[in-house]
């Protein structure tokens, strides 16, 4: 856990590793800045029943986080285990964006195939979070690349 704030204690994370856990100095030392956080829940369309329609959705989603990923825009992604019985508007995973404002992330949230298909739904608010955030192994985005299609 680390300390921040007298009284405020945040866990530490790390991406594909062990957590680490260490003390550091006041908030001055510790600078956070804005993230974009959005729950990706099941929506309307959501089904677990694979079609041919289904996977061509999925891989569009795939793709998109790979390019979003590739302009430097998606920081993590990834999926929630959902229990069978969950409900039908269910947690389904998370995303942090790396942009400038709230409207860009509705808009990368937007162009996702699976919400544009109703299968998911996508909550996007501000979030704080410390400079820098990064998963190990995650590469630099790529020169020129396309962020939608």
């Amino acid at each position: 856990m680390h300390r921040l704030l007298p009284g405020v204690t945040v866990a530490a994370c790390a991406c594909g590793g062990a957590t680490k856990s260490a003390t550091v100095a006041p908030h001055s030392a510790f600078p956070m800045r804005t993230y974009y956080k959005g729950l990706l829940r099941r929506g309307p369309a959501w089904t677990a029943t694979k079609t041919p329609e289904s996977a061509v959705i999925g891989a569009g989603q795939l793709a998109h986080l790979q390019r979003m990923a590739a302009c430097g825009k998606l920081v993590l992604a990834g999926p929630f285990e959902v229990p069978d019985g969950a409900p039908a508007d269910a947690l389904a995973g998370i995303f942090v964006f790396d942009v400038a404002t709230l409207d860009e992330a509705i808009a990368l949230t937007r162009a996702d195939p699976a919400v544009a298909a109703g299968r998911f739904t996508m909550n996007v608010e501000p979030w704080f979070g410390p400079v820098g955030l990064t998963c190990d192994g995650a590469e630099p985005p790529t020169p020129g690349a396309r962020c939608t299609e």
